[in-house]
C-alpha cells in the first residue's frame, strides 16, 4: 500500500466550515472530503488515471531492441 503524502494545508475559515458540513453529509472526515474533491477534480481534467484505467491501460510496446 502507498504511504500517503503528509502536508499542512491552511484554509480560509469559511471554506472550512463548509467542507466539513459537506464531509459530513458524505460520511466522510473532512480529510477524506478533500481528498475526494481533490481526486475527482484531477481525473476530471486528465491529470489522473481513474482505477479502471490502470488495470485496463496497454503495456507499452518493446522498441524491438
Amino acid at each position: 500500500m502507498n504511504e500517503k503524502k503528509k502536508f499542512l494545508l491552511r484554509l480560509d475559515e469559511d471554506l472550512y466550515t463548509s467542507l466539513e458540513k459537506w464531509a459530513a453529509d458524505d460520511l466522510r472526515s473532512v480529510n477524506a472530503q478533500i481528498e475526494f474533491l481533490l481526486t475527482d477534480a484531477a481525473r476530471k481534467a486528465g491529470r489522473m488515471k481513474s482505477q479502471g484505467e490502470k488495470a485496463l491501460s496497454p503495456k507499452r510496446k518493446d522498441s524491438g531492441r
